[in-house]
């Protein structure tokens, strides 16, 4: 895994003012990428991602690397198509049936880290409705840091990296993409 994508140096974004029509495109990929995922549409979903794409789910938030700390998730581009692939067989048990999800994106910020490039910081709650053991609501609060490009006129993203508040306690097992 690449430890320069792990952590964004604050330093390297640039301060340029992004567009209102940048901000909107931004915010309407964010609310799609979450859509995607809540309805477990993980084929097009992964059509938003890039080819050195990096999935992150650090054990909560805080000053952590990828390559040196225990983490929830850290795939790089292979092991999340692997990943991916699992899911769409409809054979994992753990979501047979598929859970139920519906998630709430705010506070969103973006920050322009070149031309093509942007660091995007936004807030979520997921609620996964555990259909295959204990049909219980489960609550996923957290912050996730999304690095996304321009690729060919579209909106891709090469980071993700999800922040859960409750990632440094013991958590039930994460067999979505988050």
């Amino acid at each position: 895994m690449n430890t320069a994508i792990s952590t964004m140096n604050q330093a390297s974004v640039q301060s340029a003012a992004i567009t209102p029509e940048e901000y909107v495109a931004i915010r309407n990929f964010l609310y799609r990428e979450a859509r995607l995922a809540d309805e477990s549409r993980y084929t097009e979903w992964e059509q938003l991602v890039d080819d050195d794409m990096v999935y992150w789910v650090p054990r909560g938030e805080g000053d952590f690397d990828m390559n040196t700390d225990l983490s929830i998730t850290a795939d790089n581009r292979s092991r999340l198509r692997t990943r991916i692939a699992q899911l769409n067989t409809g054979e994992r048990h753990s979501q047979l049936p598929v859970s139920k999800m519906r998630r709430v994106v705010s506070n969103i910020e973006v920050e322009r880290k070149n031309d093509k490039e942007y660091v995007v910081f936004s807030n979520f709650v997921l609620y996964e409705l555990r259909m295959s053991s204990t049909r219980t609501v489960e609550t996923w609060p957290g912050r996730v840091e999304h690095h996304l490009r321009w690729k060919n006129g579209e909106l891709k993203m090469f980071l993700k990296k999800v922040m859960l508040v409750h990632g440094d306690e013991a958590v039930p097992s994460l067999a979505f993409i988050i």
